[in-house]
């Protein structure tokens, strides 16, 4: 009988630990004019996230333009040229949100294009 409580409560345990990334898995990132960004992640809800990006991007021309959750989103700018060519993207892993993001920076003739920001949820 004891072990059996036991195991229960182990089991609760294990549960909750596994669950509670997911409670706080909202990200978002913000962008705006000259490669200006902010971004968020690990929150409870995607308002929270898409207010700590905009914040943190700190201009009036920032747009939140991506929120993720269990995910990762990338934010590319054209070093040589950060007023230019961007591309930002949203995707279940890091690599493939950065190289999709640099993918969009060419796609917009971006010559030099770079990772400027990145984020992923409690999940990745």
């Amino acid at each position: 009988m004891v072990l059996r409580v036991a195991s229960v409560a182990v089991v609760t345990a294990l549960t909750a630990a596994i669950a509670a990334p997911a409670a706080h898995a909202a990200g978002a990132i913000a962008i705006g004019a000259c490669g200006h960004y902010g971004y968020a992640y690990d929150l409870r809800t995607f308002a929270e996230a898409e207010a700590v990006a905009l914040k943190r991007c700190g201009r009036r021309d920032c747009r939140v333009v991506a929120t993720v959750r269990r995910g990762c989103v990338a934010f590319a700018v054209d070093a040589k040229n950060l007023c230019g060519p961007h591309g930002y993207a949203v995707a279940p892993r890091l690599a493939r949100a950065q190289n999709n993001a640099l993918q969009q920076c060419y796609g917009h003739t971006g010559k030099t294009c770079v990772i400027r920001a990145f984020a992923c949820d409690a999940r990745n």
